[in-house]
């Protein structure tokens, strides 16, 4: 009898596990979309004395009605405009939604370009060394794998917020 009842218990328990492992899904990439972006280069101010600025990106996330989505976890990945490597990787822990849409979110990497003052930060913007950047926006929900959302380009444009 004894036997019988651990069988049970292990049977309830793993008929737990499977119900709370396949919850639904959310298809991400379906089910939002990002809106209202813009794009250019932060000016950070002065560091080490010298005028620095970094690339930035702003822009909502909006999800289908009912979509059952509280809060996504994010990755900007910030690149030189046609190559692979990453400059810059920002993690934002959790962008919560108000009904279907997000609040304007911003997220400006760390690293930058910096210039030797008295040029001014415009002009860095046309220095023969820049060169152009862009952004990939990854989104997951809870565990789920990490899927692109979007692809920016950053505007050459001076950004005082």
């Amino acid at each position: 009898m004894r036997a019988r009842a651990w069988l049970v218990v292990v049977g309830v328990l793993a008929s737990a596990l499977v119900t709370s492992a396949c919850g639904k899904a959310v298809d991400l990439k379906q089910a939002t979309s990002i809106t209202d972006v813009s794009s250019g280069w932060f000016d950070a101010g002065i560091q080490d004395g010298k005028n620095k600025l970094v690339p930035s990106i702003t822009f909502k996330i909006n999800k289908n009605a009912g979509t059952d989505l509280s809060s996504l976890s994010l990755n900007v990945v910030f690149r030189i405009a046609g190559e692979q490597e990453h400059w810059d990787d920002v993690f934002v822990q959790a962008v919560d939604f108000n009904g279907d849409a997000t609040t304007p979110i911003t997220v400006r990497s760390k690293f930058g370009y910096t210039g030797d003052p008295p040029q001014t930060r415009a002009d860095m913007l046309k220095n023969s060394q820049f060169r152009d950047m862009e952004a990939q926006i990854f989104a997951k929900q809870s565990s789920s794998q990490w899927v692109e959302l979007h692809d920016v380009k950053i505007v050459r444009q001076l950004l005082t917020q």
